[in-house]
């Protein structure tokens, strides 16, 4: 197989970005941050007599903190992610367009995070500031992935966005974060849809190509957020809790886009379409066992945890 030429497939694919913008933008609701935190509880915190933090202070459990956590510092590598697309895609035409529209509205969702924990006192804002200073430091890298991994892993990562912060909205059983979290989840579906149907496109393109493009994004994916401080055990946490998990991940962002793509129904594919395609069937037997295997454990772990507090009683 001959790897397409970006520029051309950049050309080719001009079009859909344009389309897909313009119904971007169509379906986007202007919102401002402000309207989803309550300014006047963090106005004034004489009542707290210039304390420090202290977690009595917050409104959400130690679980839906660190989850608020991740999502927040995921946010807050902006800039990073922002240089990935923009060499990817480049500044020109309505990819560029998109590149900047994207970038203003995933800063958006920093600021009424930020907004929502601090005002709320929900979190420690030192250790928040530390953290934050220390993942943006640590930046994100792609590798420098072509066009086509690009527009697949961002099509993945999106979704995965979406449920994370919309499930750690319900998690927090705090009506305010799930009605801001819910506004968030909101715009990140709407990315997801950009980003896929334009690897729906590329398919008709150069379908060995983008196949072996989400073959290689579904085999090797990572949530950005990999770099935040110790996020192996804070993903666990999250993942124990039942907010983001590999049950989600497979059931409820690999397997929809993958159905939406038709990639089990393509025909006319060469052999590395068809390579990719087989390497993609076995691997998502693998992840589909590793999930059940994980809920297994999990289930194992809460009855444990249940029995103990029932002794103790």
């Amino acid at each position: 197989m001959t790897v397409p030429d970006s520029t051309r497939l950049m050309y080719e694919l001009e079009g859909t970005v344009e389309d897909n913008l313009n119904r971007h933008l169509a379906a986007a609701q202007e919102w401002m941050p402000h309207e989803f935190v309550p300014w006047s509880e963090g106005r004034n915190f004489a009542d707290l007599g210039g304390q420090a933090w202290d977690p009595e202070q917050s409104r959400v459990s130690p679980v839906a903190r660190t989850a608020l956590e991740v999502n927040l510092l995921t946010e807050d590598n902006l800039p990073s992610y922002h240089r990935e697309i923009e060499r990817a895609f480049g500044r020109d035409g309505a990819w560029g367009t998109w590149v900047h529209r994207w970038t203003a509205e995933e800063g958006r969702h920093g600021i009424c995070i930020r907004d929502y924990l601090l005002v709320t006192r929900a979190v420690d804002p030192v250790e928040l500031e530390r953290m934050r200073m220390e993942t943006m430091q640590a930046g994100y890298d792609s590798g420098d992935k072509p066009l086509l991994r690009v527009c697949a892993y961002a099509s993945f990562q999106e979704l995965a966005t979406r449920l994370s912060h919309r499930n750690t909205g319900r998690y927090t059983q705090d009506p305010l974060a799930e009605k801001l979290l819910a506004r968030v989840s909101t715009d990140e579906n709407l990315h997801m849809v950009f980003y896929r149907n334009l690897v729906k496109a590329a398919l008709e393109i150069e379908p060995d190509a983008t196949m072996r493009a989400i073959t290689d994004e579904v085999l090797d994916f990572a949530m950005p957020g990999a770099v935040i401080p110790s996020f192996t055990r804070k993903a666990a946490l999250i993942a124990k809790a039942g907010i983001y998990d590999l049950r989600i991940h497979h059931d409820d962002v690999v397997m929809p886009l993958l159905r939406y793509w038709k990639v089990f129904e393509l025909e006319g594919l060469g052999q590395v379409g068809e390579t990719a395609r087989e390497e993609l069937a076995g691997f998502l037997k693998t992840l589909d066992a590793q999930a059940a295997r994980f809920e297994d454990r999990r289930a194992a772990a809460l009855a444990r945890d249940a029995a103990r507090e029932r002794s103790l009683s």
